[in-house]
């Protein structure tokens, strides 16, 4: 990870430092631009007044550039002003997480960049035809530049200069400014299916940079893929999917790597620059947007270039979301406790954009208490205030509280009051995704430039939009990681044991605290940096469990000459008695809960005492709940502060149809938790 932060700011898995005095990430969105300066003041004061500690300011690059190289910051309209109202943020007591961009979205026409920055030609994303790529993106589709651009990248060093020059007096501890978000849900403008760009001459170079730097200089494209000629120089990247063999895949898992690496480089480079500006000093952030698990950002990239990742959280409450969520926020838990940094969403539904399903605040509650339930310590309320092409927000227009402004103030206090940010939940065992099965998913996805993404956040399995093709193997490559994770995952939910999600790009959060990890290997491919990391976790008594093959192949999918040897075994059939047969062999803690259909989560203080547990109901009905949990004591909803029955081994608790209850515990005995 970026050593960026100075001594005044640190991050830790709690939120920042600073000059020793930790700071949650609580914080709440405000668009200084789209309001009247009149109701800054008003607005901010209302924010405070929720409990939120941070405000999240975008920086429209669009809005403060009136003209090539002219920009206005409040000389001409004060809605601009952003030194003034980032004056009123500190006057209020608040601190500020700055998001510049260049990409900044916002529901912005265009995503807040220059019409003249989307019409150079030469700042454009090209398609395999070396047209532009245009994303049909409310109110108006514009054509999306280019990750690898250097014409893009210098003139967005240009914006950064002028915005270093205004905003280096206001970084903490002479102003509010604390954090400082590098671009925007780095996903390709969302037109991410792999053969839909970039073919920019600026990626077709780095292209062949990256492929003899991964090769080395004596291989060769005919040595490496049975394709073109002497050198990489002059290899052009497939344009559509081609493989007719597992030989074949290589070229094209290449080139999805490849993308992965224009946006890391990009983000890179970046927040190089805006260091440079007279931003340093500041921790660097990004957000991932929905469905990384089918996109070319993932969480493992993220984290080495920029201090803090973190995730967008738009979800509608439901069985299905729950499951998303749970997966997703698992990841970045156990990410950020293996590197000590707070897990955060950087963008959580309060209200919801007009083109999105429409969210009632039951949605909102939910979408944001079972990411906490699953490890999230932080979030940024995306809108606090209302405002143009949003809907439903905390606090309206005119900076005034709305009803709904209630659960957010109690979250908050809930929160503050129960330590949350200090607790922790267990996750004995991990379930370790490959990044080549997101590669294969792209790969061998069957709708073109309607990428995988965007099925994903319909609902849909792999299955149902890639490929089934086995290649040999006897099951189709791109769903086949899918199922066997299914199917760990529902075993180990039948049993109540905790476990994580993680990608293989993390070989130190794949075995951080665990005590079972099961790697799932499509076609028997395996990361030779995670083989490394589980050998030694399995000498130190780690279990470890590959499936639905052993491991033979490297992330190409070409056989691995050389493996470290040490003690593992294959889950090759039905999961479910295998997995309760390890679960009882290693001893590991169940949480059980009742009826079928709900779920529990517990948080631990540093002592291992439970202290806050959370009740989750996707369902539509409500239930009389039942959670098993040693001891005895006093248990209250911590947002209403209604008293729960625990007693006898149980916590019992009514939770309402789509709703979670976050319950804190005080142990008899054992002190007040909260």
């Amino acid at each position: 990870m970026p050593k960026n932060a100075t001594a005044a700011i640190t991050l830790d898995r709690r939120g920042l430092t600073l000059a020793g005095e930790s700071l949650p990430l609580l914080a709440g969105a405000v668009h200084y631009w789209r309001h009247d300066p009149a109701i800054w003041e008003p607005a901010l004061r209302s924010v405070r007044d929720l409990g939120f500690r941070l405000v999240d300011v975008y920086v429209p690059w669009s809005v403060h550039e009136v003209d090539k190289d002219r920009f206005d910051f409040g000389h001409d309209d004060p809605r601009k002003d952003l030194a003034a109202f980032l004056s009123v943020v500190e006057a209020q007591g608040l601190y500020a997480i700055i998001r510049p961009g260049p990409h900044i979205n916002a529901e912005m026409t265009r995503f807040g960049l220059p019409e003249r920055i989307v019409w150079r030609r030469a700042c454009q994303a090209r398609s395999p035809r070396g047209h532009a790529v245009f994303l049909p993106a409310p109110p108006l589709g514009f054509p999306v530049p280019s990750y690898a651009s250097n014409t893009f990248l210098k003139q967005a060093t240009r914006f950064f200069r002028v915005l270093g020059e205004l905003l280096r007096p206001l970084r903490y501890p002479h102003g509010p400014v604390v954090l400082l978000q590098v671009d925007n849900e780095g996903a390709l403008y969302f037109r991410d299916a792999i053969y839909d760009q970039d073919y920019h001459p600026d990626a077709l170079a780095a292209y062949r940079r990256f492929l003899a730097k991964k090769y080395g200089p004596k291989a060769s494209p005919k040595a490496t893929y049975g394709i073109g000629g002497a050198s990489f120089h002059a290899l052009e990247p497939p344009q559509e999917m081609s493989a007719r063999s597992m030989d074949d895949l290589a070229w094209h898992l290449d080139w999805a790597e490849l993308q992965e690496h224009l946006v890391t480089r990009f983000l890179r480079r970046a927040g190089k620059r805006l260091r440079k500006a007279g931003l340093n000093g500041l921790p660097t952030s990004h957000n991932i947007a929905l469905a990384e698990h089918t996109s070319v950002l993932g969480q493992g990239s993220v984290q080495r270039v920029v201090d803090l990742v973190g995730l967008d959280y738009y979800y509608l409450a439901s069985p299905a979301s729950r499951r998303v969520m749970a997966r997703r926020t698992s990841e970045l838990a156990v990410r950020g406790d293996a590197h000590d940094r707070p897990s955060f969403a950087c963008e959580l539904a309060a209200g919801f954009a007009p083109f999105m399903s429409p969210m009632q605040l039951h949605d909102n509650a939910f979408t944001v208490m079972t990411a906490m339930a699953y490890g999230l310590r932080g979030y940024n309320a995306y809108m606090a205030v209302d405002r143009d092409r949003w809907v439903g927000a905390p606090i309206d227009q005119h900076g005034r509280p709305r009803p709904s402004s209630a659960f957010w103030k109690s979250l908050n206090e809930a929160v503050a009051t129960s330590g949350f940010t200090s607790l922790r939940r267990k996750v004995p065992v991990r379930i370790v995704t490959p990044r080549v099965a997101i590669r294969l998913r792209r790969v061998l996805n069957a709708f073109g430039p309607a990428s995988g993404a965007a099925f994903a956040v319909m609902g849909f399995a792999a299955s149902a939009h890639c490929l089934d093709d086995d290649f040999g193997t006897g099951q189709p490559l791109a769903s086949i990681t899918e199922r066997f994770v299914d199917a760990v995952e529902a075993a180990l939910e039948a049993e109540g044991v905790a476990f994580a999600h993680v990608g293989d790009d993390d070989p130190g959060a794949c075995v951080h605290e665990a005590a079972w990890v099961v790697v799932a290997t499509p076609a028997g491919a395996v990361d030779p940096d995670l083989m490394e990391a589980l050998s030694a976790f399995a000498q130190s008594g780690g279990r470890v469990t590959f499936g639905p093959s052993a491991p033979a192949r490297g992330p190409s999918l070409r056989a691995l000459p050389d493996m470290p040897a040490f003690s593992y075994d294959v889950l090759e059939g039905p999961a479910a008695d295998r997995v309760a047969r390890g679960v009882g062999e290693l001893g590991l803690p169940r949480v059980r809960v009742s009826p079928e259909g709900l779920f529990a989560t517990v948080h631990e203080d540093v002592d291992g005492v439970p202290r806050v547990v959370f009740l989750i109901n996707p369902g539509e009905a409500g239930v009389d709940a039942e959670l098993s949990m040693d001891g005895q004591g006093e248990a209250r909803d911590l947002l209403s502060g209604e008293p729960v029955v625990w007693g006898q081994g149980r916590v019992r608790s009514w939770v309402p149809p789509k709703a979670v209850r976050m319950i804190g515990l005080s142990p008899a005995g054992k002190g007040n938790g909260g």
